[in-house]
């Protein structure tokens, strides 16, 4: 029998918090230590079955858990995790918060803060964290009472995964993580995903418009998106011949090689896509935000979009009818949407034969034509085509490199795309390294421009340290690119501050530990890219390109600045 006299054994409110985080299934968080949350890192030796990933900045740690959550974490849709420390930690992470709320990827940020004693007087590195994060996440909060953590945490892996998905932020004053509480006070179990089904009237509402339709067309991918949903969508599609269009950097969200895909909308997509988009009747969005990217500027469908009908399938309630005017909406899950579809049987419904009028304007987009450039991406993205397997995962941040994988790549598998919707430089390679963690047998590389990389590109460091896996490939062309385009066509000719300086980045890679190569040709990146292919740890590439060039659109300096003067 018990000793009833004994006290009741007690535990620190920091064990308390990592025993919740491995009962909610979290095996990996990435962090930047800081002293605010030490009691944090002295419970989680305890725990080996999360793996702790040490980064060299918040900024690369955060975009890292987003990453993370983007791919599902452990499995079951569970976020990325990331812990940093007040002040500096917490503001540098917001990036990443940022990207994940845009994005809509489950992630959680956990601040080391101020102790409760100091909070309200401006002490070292003190913010208020609820009010900073409120506007990019979709719950912020702080603990201070430690018998609350099982709640807290529970909660937060709720709110990160259901609905739209997105971030959470937790504050932990460092007072309450060593305060003891008892140790019958349990973490609570993880609770999956509870997505609501499609109403069957509300699916009927639609078959009959797809029935009635002329010139339909599908925008798919983005909150909740999953292998399930790409596979019942696809098979559906396929089967009556509905063109699909991914949203802006949802390109994994359908097989290249169906022949319903449409190609990607966006920064640069197909000219003949838009018009397909601008002229359907009707448009079905399924977990797309219809963001500011993917229409063009809210003009391809307009807001208001006469003459077009639009359904739109997401899983957030709030965000249907929020920019859009909406003919008919369908609040669920969209894999649960996506099975529904592709059960319906209709006999009388005859298959477009846009689908693959579609498929094949995409592929002729798609195909690169011959280039007499010393070196030149499309070249190079061909190559790796043909070098890599094609489950490979691309992952980059922002710029117009970016383009060229966008338009030549193929997302061949799920997840294969990693990149910020938000267009956030400094991503990719702490994505890439992320994704080389969580799939170590899958090829990944990271495309980054030279501004881009020099953002994160610290985090070469971290890739080394924990023996990821994975391909950096720094496009360099001696500029911030994307902004001296916008430059030129605004006011040609004045160049100012988007000039850059740049360090040898085979060097750099060199001193971090990688295997690095230089590539001045299409034919030099060819044979460093083979010769990178068949090593393994960190290779990093650095491709010089030439400025000229300038979008994969075809788009070069010299013609945009001549037609900026002749206007």
């Amino acid at each position: 029998m018990p000793d009833s006299t004994r006290p009741d054994p007690t535990r620190s409110g920091a064990a308390l918090l990592v025993d919740c985080l491995a009962e909610q299934g979290c095996d990996r968080i990435f962090t930047v230590p800081g002293e605010s949350f030490l009691a944090v890192l002295d419970a989680l030796p305890d725990r080996p079955e999360i793996n702790v990933v040490t980064c060299r900045q918040e900024g690369g740690a955060a975009f890292m858990a987003c990453a993370d959550g983007a791919m599902g974490a452990a499995g079951a849709g569970r976020p990325g995790v990331a812990f940093v420390t007040r002040g500096p930690g917490a503001t540098n992470a917001s990036i990443g918060v940022h990207v994940a709320h845009q994005d809509s990827q489950p992630m959680i940020l956990f601040v080391g803060d101020v102790a409760r004693p100091m909070q309200g007087r401006e002490g070292f590195q003190e913010v208020d964290f609820a009010a900073f994060f409120v506007p990019i996440c979709k719950w912020a909060a702080r603990i201070d009472d430690p018998t609350r953590i099982p709640e807290y945490i529970a909660r937060a892996y709720a709110v990160a995964i259901n609905g739209r998905p997105g971030p959470v932020v937790l504050a932990l004053p460092e007072d309450m993580l060593v305060e003891q509480v008892p140790s019958g006070i349990t973490p609570r179990p993880f609770v999956t995903r509870t997505a609501q089904a499609a109403c069957p009237d509300a699916m009927q509402a639609l078959f009959d418009l797809i029935a009635d339709a002329a010139s339909p067309v599908a925008i798919i991918g983005g909150a909740g998106w999953n292998t399930k949903a790409r596979e019942y969508f696809q098979a559906f599609a396929e089967r009556i011949g509905l063109p699909i269009a991914t949203a802006f950097r949802r390109q994994d969200a359908i097989a290249p090689d169906s022949p319903v895909y449409a190609g990607n909308l966006g920064y640069g997509p197909n000219p003949k896509l838009l018009e397909r988009v601008r002229n359907a009747d009707l448009i079905i969005a399924v977990g797309a935000r219809l963001g500011e990217a993917t229409t063009d500027g809210y003009t391809v469908p307009t807001l208001e979009h006469p003459d077009q009908l639009l359904v739109h399938i997401h899983p957030d309630p709030e965000e249907l009818g929020r920019v859009y005017r909406t003919d008919l909406t369908l609040c669920c899950g969209v894999d649960e949407f996506a099975e529904c579809a592709a059960l319906w049987e209709d006999a009388s419904v005859i298959p477009f034969a846009a689908g693959a009028e579609a498929h094949r304007e995409w592929l002729e987009w798609a195909t690169p034509s011959p280039s007499v450039a010393a070196l030149d991406l499309a070249a190079c993205v061909t190559a790796m085509r043909e070098t890599l397997p094609a489950d490979t995962i691309i992952a980059n941040g922002a710029g117009n490199f970016a383009g060229w994988w966008h338009r030549y790549w193929r997302y061949s598998a799920y997840p294969g795309q990693l990149a910020p919707t938000c267009g956030a430089m400094g991503y990719g390679v702490p994505a890439a390294i992320a994704a080389a963690l969580r799939f170590p047998e899958r090829t990944v590389v990271a495309v980054a421009g030279d501004g881009d990389f020099l953002m994160n590109g610290q985090e070469l460091a971290t890739a080394v340290q924990h023996g990821a896996n994975l391909i950096v490939v720094v496009i360099d062309n001696g500029a911030y690119g994307t902004i001296r385009m916008h430059q030129e066509r605004e006011y040609p000719g004045r160049v100012s501050a988007t000039t850059l300086v740049n360090p040898d980045f085979a060097a750099l890679g060199a001193a971090y530990g990688s295997w690095s190569a230089t590539a001045e040709t299409t034919a030099e990146f060819t044979a460093a890219l083979a010769d990178a292919n068949i090593r393994t740890g960190l290779r990093l590439i650095h491709v010089k390109t030439d400025l000229e060039r300038i979008a994969a659109s075809g788009a070069t300096i010299t013609g945009l600045r001549a037609r900026a003067m002749a206007t």
